[in-house]
């Protein structure tokens, strides 16, 4: 299974901004882009100062990999995900982000279970979390309305969920999921409108450059 295995916050730094890729950790003054927010790489320093007005080819790429690099997706299954929104009834672009957010790793993060989404990718990946009463190993396995996400009655006994219990009442969970804080078990509700998505993305430069 494809994956980045480079440094993360190299990636928030080529996009300029924040994309919380290590969770908490984005939050205290360690986080590289407090101290590095100039672009990687040998002359980083100095193209920040030396960029001119960007071309819209480059405004539609830089939201195309934002995107890719928030949900952890690599480019083939990226436009997987876009050629299957074109052919749903809707918007092209809010049809992608629903798409990327329906990712099993994506609502075992948004059920505050992980405290990012690699974290969440990796719990999947080992193991953990049950879909519908079945154990499955799939970050990218698609949720439907009425699934249920729980954790391996197994794994409850590990020291990290153990922790995760005792502070779990005070995680945000957006309102097209409901989790039982007693049992850590999540559902879907609905499907998540554009409102309850709230990724710094412009989906519609990304429907732009893959309509070029």
């Amino acid at each position: 299974m494809a994956r980045y295995t480079g440094p993360v916050c190299r990636l928030c730094r080529r996009e300029g901004e924040k994309l919380f890729l290590k969770g908490s950790r984005c939050l205290t003054p360690k986080c590289s882009f407090e101290r590095r927010s100039y672009p990687p790489g040998q002359h980083g320093r100095e193209t920040q100062f030396r960029r001119g007005r960007a071309s819209d080819y480059l405004l539609q790429l830089r939201e195309k990999q934002k995107a890719r690099r928030i949900y952890g997706v690599m480019e083939r299954q990226f436009r997987n995900y876009f050629r299957r929104s074109t052919q749903q009834v809707g918007l092209t672009g809010t049809n992608l982000l629903v798409h990327l957010e329906c990712r099993l790793d994506n609502v075992v993060y948004r059920l505050g279970m992980a405290s990012s989404r690699a974290q969440a990718r990796q719990l999947v990946q080992h193991g953990h979390f049950m879909l519908n009463g079945r154990k499955t190993n799939v970050p990218s396995a698609l949720v439907s309305v009425g699934d249920q996400i729980s954790i391996r009655p197994e794994s409850l006994q590990r020291p990290y969920f153990k922790e995760m219990r005792q502070d779990y009442d005070d995680r945000q969970i957006p309102r097209w999921l409901t989790a039982n804080t007693g049992d850590l078990v999540g559902s879907v509700l609905h499907l998540p409108a554009r409102d309850d998505i709230d990724v710094p993305l412009n989906e519609q430069l990304i429907v732009e450059y893959y309509s070029r």
